[in-house]
């Protein structure tokens, strides 16, 4: 018994609340010191899921393709990610339509601090949390190049702020839709490269994906603005109360707060524009001057059949079309006997 208790403590999430509902009570949930040890056993059940994709699929892929030392680690770091992306948007979609977020957008801002939560959305974010957490280590499993580990890493520690931050500062349920909305646009990124890593001709999916990603910067635009700019500032409760969980609310009713916070929002989200923006020239051009030089390369083989041709058939002197062998091409007449 003793020990089924320490084996719950890792698996299961703690801190469970039964709170009083007009059908009756429902367990819900608050986050605890306690989380940190089910993150940590999630952590090991990350790795080991990690080994089982690159064991049994990526790997597998590799042998087949027999790809450069750059192009095999940016297949390995797409393939785990969009095993990820694909599960998480799955998941994270599941929990947003079951618990009403998508259907009622005012439970994202109403009865704001959320400390309590349902049983998948806490689950989700402890998974979440692990996730990240597991892709540190992995940097040394997979030896990553060094030139590559610093992107990594801020790519990881954006994920983790995001995530930590929405989970304790209790705005799971905003959190989640923007997860949601960034996952589908790195799910369709990734899946773009691994389809370009075994076909170089074929960039479809990156026009599908720079699509995608366009209308999920503007939905997180839109969602930033109706949040922040609207919703948390008609929040009934806006004293500082950090023992119920509401640390900034009331930052919300000065204006000049407010106006600042959606600047910075506007700023981010313009210079994340401007990279994608700044990489899709950089496609292009990379595309059409590949097609000119191709251009360029037909037209010089034409010109070259072109001389070959004329060599074949004799050449020009001083106006006359004489062979190669310095006779004359034209039929000899014969003479009458």
């Amino acid at each position: 018994q003793v020990t089924a208790k320490t084996a719950f403590l890792f698996i299961l999430p703690q801190y469970n609340v039964s709170v009083p509902t007009a059908d009756g009570e429902l367990v819900q949930y608050h986050y605890g010191l306690k989380d940190l040890v089910t993150i940590l056993f999630y952590i090991f059940i990350a790795i080991i899921l990690h080994a089982v994709v690159q064991e049994y699929a990526l790997d597998k892929i590799n042998r087949r393709l027999h790809l450069s030392k750059v192009k095999h680690s940016k297949f390995n770091e797409s393939g785990q990610l969009v095993a990820f992306h694909l599960t998480s948007v799955i998941w994270c979609l599941y929990v947003v339509v079951t618990e009403g977020y998508i259907s009622n957008p005012r439970s994202l801002w109403e009865n704001y601090p959320h400390v309590y939560l349902p049983y998948q959305v806490k689950f989700f974010y402890l998974c979440q949390l692990a996730y990240w957490l597991h892709a540190l280590p992995e940097l040394y499993f997979q030896k990553v190049r060094k030139e590559e580990i610093p992107r990594q890493l801020r790519c990881i520690a954006l994920y983790l702020l995001h995530i930590a931050g929405a989970y304790l500062l209790n705005l799971t349920r905003l959190g989640l839709i923007l997860l949601l909305l960034q996952y589908l646009a790195e799910f369709f990124f990734h899946m773009a490269r691994l389809v370009y890593f075994t076909d170089e001709n074929n960039e479809k999916l990156f026009n599908v994906w720079a699509v995608v990603f366009v209308v999920t910067r503007l939905f997180t635009l839109t969602l930033y603005i109706l949040v922040i700019g609207f919703g948390l500032p008609r929040v009934e409760s806006q004293a500082l109360d950090p023992e119920r969980g509401n640390f900034f609310s009331f930052l919300f009713n000065n204006i000049l707060f407010r106006m600042s916070v959606l600047l910075l929002v506007c700023l981010f989200q313009a210079s994340v524009m401007w990279r994608f923006i700044h990489f899709q020239l950089r496609r292009w051009r990379e595309y059409w001057h590949e097609q000119s030089s191709r251009k360029r390369a037909a037209a010089a083989g034409s010109r070259q059949q072109t001389k070959l041709l004329k060599r074949d058939s004799g050449y020009h002197e001083n106006g006359v079309v004489k062979a190669e062998n310095g006779t004359s091409p034209r039929t000899k007449k014969l003479k009458s006997p």
